[in-house]
């Protein structure tokens, strides 16, 4: 039997019965739907499809052709999947009325980018370049174009560049420029052939509605979109490389959305593969872990959010626009319209974490663990909850997968320092958890340095929910209580959010991002306070990791380069 579940709004004449809107997460390695209550934010029902084909960084499905370094590919089909796995399940496991779903919102990693002909079918679908490599999606992490970014940064700042200070000096082998200009030199055909280059958050949205719109978010942080400039202009891409010239009028063309716009409606054709009413809205897309700000509850300045997953995005939220060295980009209406939003990050967290426990611990810690009954994260972080800050001997930099913020060099590389014969496992974990602690207050001191004040600090995501260990430590390390997002699901939630103002008060939602936080998040009562012992402690093991860090990060080593070469 359908939920008739009945709501009324002061004010109005609505709601008879209850209205919900369904948030899509796209991750690194599955996509979730959330059903949300519109009125109330109660989460009804939640479903997860890992992707069928997860990270492409070995070999092409299907072709058998290898890979090279620092590749990470993924498959289009397997966000199709989401879309028909997940979101009828959680309409059948909330028992609604599926013609009460008002809206969908897309959040995606970003940039996550795909090249696609002109009835936007991915070419990696077109049997002619099928086995080449370039015509497939990029993940966010394809590190491979670097030296694309790289040549890009030294340009923009030999010819004076404005935009190149909106993102801190430097932008890195994730954003959309930098891949493009690789399928361009090293796939002409893929790049000629290509209709337009797209976003993923933007190509689901056009799968679901048949209208192309890119979102602001992600053009803005991810693409070098300015609201009053553009892109880059002409001459800037000429002399990269002459065939790049038109890229803005041709392969990057079509209208850019705020946030909690409507990119169209719900065509029939999806409405019935999806179980849902034809019509309904659909919001444009938006990064992750933007999604996750709003979803969190934050809507005002000063509230730094930590996006933590295998990756962690710091946000924020200022009334004025400064330029901060280090920082991944600074975007009017970026995340909540009518304000700035500062991005800066980490570009392995839990994917360092994920690292260890795969590959690196001994097998009697997995025969304890099942013993005990848990898993290796969690029979590791009690272990290391036993030691002291410093106890351990051991001090680690977080750059398993690069350094996002504040160096934007994907050439760097992990280190831990002080490894003896009498090191044990979950003595190498809390050093890595550590390290990610380090490197957060290494960017939050450069925002505070740049002008821009951090009053509050908020995570959300995966890893706080899971990790208690890992976020007394961030509170010790920052000197700062740590407020926990009370959704366990908060980026899907945010999504949800953009889809029921996508919808409009007229069909249940609402008309502003803030009203529709307000409703449908909740207070955070979660939190972690620094233990004054350890902050002190840790502050004189913060400022080794600051050597550690200015070292080996600005130019006076050049060994990590140097082996990576070498790989």
């Amino acid at each position: 039997m359908y939920n008739k579940e009945v709501g009324v709004r002061r004010g109005g004449t609505r709601l008879t019965t209850a209205r919900y809107a369904i948030g899509i997460d796209y991750g690194t390695e599955s996509g979730r739907a959330l059903l949300v209550n519109v009125e109330t934010g109660e989460e009804l029902a939640s479903h997860v499809t890992p992707y069928p084909h997860g990270v492409i960084d070995e070999v092409l499905p299907g072709a058998g052709v290898k890979l090279g370094s620092e590749w990470a590919l993924q498959h289009p089909n397997d966000y199709i999947e989401v879309l028909i796995r997940s979101v009828p399940e959680v309409v059948r496991q909330a028992g609604i009325d599926p013609a009460a779903v008002i809206g969908i919102g897309i959040d995606f990693t970003a940039y996550t980018v795909l090249p696609v002909d002109k009835e936007g079918v991915p070419l990696c679908f077109d049997p002619r370049f099928q086995a080449l490599p370039h015509s497939w999606v990029k993940l966010w992490k394809h590190h491979a174009a670097q030296d694309y970014a790289n040549r890009i940064n030294r340009h923009a700042e030999e010819s004076g560049q404005s935009f190149l200070q909106r993102y801190g000096g430097k932008i890195s082998s994730e954003w959309m420029l930098p891949k493009i200009w690789q399928v361009l030199e090293e796939a002409p055909d893929v790049f000629e052939h290509a209709d337009r280059f797209v976003e993923a958050s933007d190509w689901i949205p056009f799968m679901l509605t048949g209208n192309w719109t890119r979102n602001s978010c992600a053009a803005g942080y991810k693409a070098l979109w300015h609201e009053q400039t553009g892109y880059p202009d002409r001459s800037f891409l000429r002399a990269l490389d002459p065939r790049l010239e038109p890229l803005a009028e041709t392969k990057l063309r079509g209208a850019v959305a705020s946030l909690g716009s409507r990119a169209g409606t719900l065509s029939a054709p999806m409405a019935d593969r999806l179980g849902l009413r034809p019509g309904l809205a659909v919001a444009v897309g938006v990064v992750d872990a933007h999604a996750g700000v709003v979803g969190t509850g934050v809507v005002s300045p000063g509230k730094l959010v930590l996006a933590m997953g295998t990756s962690t995005c710091h946000l924020l939220l200022t009334e004025e626009e400064k330029l901060v060295p280090g920082i991944c980009g600074v975007v009017k209406d970026g995340i909540v319209p009518g304000l700035y939003g500062y991005e800066a990050g980490q570009a392995a967290v839990g994917d360092s974490f994920a690292w260890f426990v795969e590959q690196s611990v001994p097998a009697y810690v997995h025969r304890e663990a099942e013993v005990a009954g848990v898993s290796v994260h969690e029979w590791l972080e009690r272990r290391a909850a036993a030691y002291e800050p410093g106890q351990t001997g051991l001090l680690a930099l977080d750059w398993w997968n690069g350094n996002r913020s504040v160096l934007a060099d994907a050439d760097l590389s992990g280190l831990i320092v002080g490894i003896t014969l009498q090191t044990k496992p979950e003595e190498l974990y809390r050093a890595l958890l550590e390290a990610t602690a380090f490197g957060t207050r290494r960017i939050i001191e450069e925002f505070e340095r740049g002008g821009v004040e951090v009053h509050e600090l908020y995570a959300c995501g995966g890893l706080p929910q899971r990790n208690r260990l890992l976020m007394q430590i961030y509170a010790d390390v920052t000197g700062r209580e740590i407020r926990i997002a009370a959704s366990t699901q908060p980026t899907a939630l945010g999504s949800a959010i953009f889809g029921a103002v996508a919808a409009g008060s007229a069909a249940g939602g609402y008309d502003t991002v803030a009203e529709a936080a307000s409703r449908m998040t909740r207070r955070q009562e979660m939190a972690f306070r620094p233990i004054a012992a350890n902050v002190d402690r840790y502050e004189r093991m913060y400022r080794e990791y600051v050597q550690l860090h200015d070292y080996f990060g600005r130019g006076a080593s050049q060994v990590m380069k140097t082996l990576r070469s070498f790989r």
